[in-house]
């Protein structure tokens, strides 16, 4: 293998599983939808009312559904075939698109009903999530799952790139309802890739129902260090150092209001985001995620901190894109974590709180951000930010050693089990008998591959096992 192949991201999976292929194209093409949705919702609301605080409405429809419907979600998809409860997800929001699209032809509905439907498509979203987080570890052979969440990322951030130019120029020509329109017709993709999936209903002991399920996955995630871990490295990083909501501030005070600087801004992360994980290959392959997240974690934190000191606006672009990066590389670690340590009958409850913790993280943040800011400066609050980021995230590293030395699917042996159901004594033969031997009980944090999907021939062998959300 060529160094340049070494360095690119693994492609492995695309050549193993036609059934991840067929998969990731639609929900390619389905998250290309929806950033356009998101594009031309936040636009018809504005041009509607003029008014911020309608605006942020938006945020406040998408993330509060994620947030109440998404652990009794994943309790609920721990109980059933998670390839069907994808389906619902995706046709629920493909009807949702297409009501976005009639309101958007006709013209006269009222903002609440837009926002209500927004609400509608985000509640499918919390089902869909969960579902999809047990995909790739099922799908793929365990040493290519490191690999499958790199490609459904990049995938991902090269729609993020795209979705809203595309918004712009439909926008432009043809107007709200062609969008919402066209979301609609990209879910027929997203359908189609996942109808080919065979049934995979959870492996082990089936959720129990309402809030106890709830529960029993809160204790596996309060319970379970190196999972534990790596979700609070991800709130360190968001809650302490997000950076979005101080680049207006920052531009005004450093580099005199310059529109196109702000830009450049956000920018700079999404390219240095795209391009770490397009060069992730030696990551994935390396399979430890856990020092390769303390490490992406740590040098998000530091660059933004750096970012904060520089006065030159070459060299903040340039920070910015080490943080973009770093902070991809440490997602795709994180994601990696979440999906080879959980057991498969827990994984749709650990995804959904994993997807919660990527909706609230980043919005806390913003708010610490701009808090911080009006007390004092958006200087001092990347700088602070930054630093406590990188202190908090030496902190976990440090009091989790399954972090610091674990490799991909490692097992946690302090970590709770999944629950299981009492099972019934086999019925004893007359007459006195030896005690059977006990057999030890199986280790939590390492799933069994699926016997419904096994990996192909050339497939190298298997030596270690989200999202969430689109």
């Amino acid at each position: 293998m060529s160094l340049l192949s070494r360095a690119l991201v693994d492609v492995r999976p695309l050549r193993s599983s036609p059934v991840f292929r067929r998969l990731l194209i639609g929900r390619t093409v389905s998250t290309l939808g929806a950033f356009m949705t998101m594009v031309t919702v936040m636009y018809q609301v504005w041009d509607t009312t003029h008014s911020s605080v309608w605006s942020g409405a938006v945020g406040l429809a998408q993330a509060l559904p994620l947030i109440g419907v998404g652990l009794f979600a994943g309790s609920w998809v721990d109980r059933a075939d998670r390839r069907r409860a994808y389906l619902l997800s995706t046709v629920g929001s493909a009807v949702c698109s297409v009501l976005l699209a009639v309101q958007g032809f006709t013209g006269r509905a009222p903002v609440a009903l837009v926002l209500a439907l927004v609400a509608v498509q985000s509640s499918f979203g919390a089902i869909g999530a969960p579902a999809a987080g047990v995909f790739v570890p099922r799908l793929l052979p365990k040493d290519q799952v490191a690999a499958g969440l790199a490609l459904n990322q990049v995938t991902g951030q090269a729609m993020m790139l795209l979705g809203p130019a595309v918004a712009g120029i439909v926008l432009g020509w043809w107007g709200v309802g062609v969008c919402y329109l066209v979301d609609a017709l990209t879910f027929g993709m997203s359908f189609y890739g996942a109808y080919g999936l065979p049934a995979l209903p959870p492996e082990g002991e089936k959720s129990r129902p309402g809030v106890q399920g709830v529960l029993d996955g809160l204790r596996f995630l309060t319970g379970h260090r190196a999972v534990r871990g790596a979700l609070l490295v991800d709130l360190a990083a968001t809650v302490l150092a997000m950076p979005a909501s101080l680049f207006p501030l920052v531009n005004e005070e450093r580099f005199g209001g310059d529109p196109r600087t702000l830009g450049l801004f956000l920018s700079a992360l999404a390219v240095g985001g795209v391009a770490a994980t397009a060069l992730s290959g030696p990551v994935t392959r390396l399979a430890r995620p856990g020092p390769v997240m303390l490490c992406s974690a740590g040098v998000w934190g530091a660059a933004l901190a750096l970012f904060g000191l520089t006065t030159s606006a070459w060299a903040g672009l340039g920070m910015l894109v080490v943080a973009g990066g770093a902070d991809s590389v440490a997602v795709l670690s994180r994601a990696t974590i979440v999906q080879t340590r959980t057991p498969d009958a827990l994984l749709g409850r650990v995804t959904a709180a994993e997807t919660i913790v990527g909706q609230a993280g980043p919005n806390l943040g913003n708010l610490r951000g701009g808090v911080v800011a009006g007390w004092t400066s958006g200087t001092t609050a990347l700088i602070t930010g930054g630093l406590m980021c990188l202190a908090a995230v030496t902190a976990v590293g440090t009091t989790t050693p399954e972090l610091r030395s674990g490799r991909a699917g490692g097992t946690d042996p302090l970590a709770p089990q999944a629950p299981q159901a009492p099972q019934a004594p086999a019925p004893q033969a007359p007459g006195p008998q030896a005690p059977a031997p006990q057999a030890p009980a199986p280790e939590a944090a390492a799933p069994a591959a699926s016997p419904a999907i096994p990996p192909p021939a050339t497939a190298p062998p298997a030596t270690a096992p989200p999202a969430t959300a689109p």
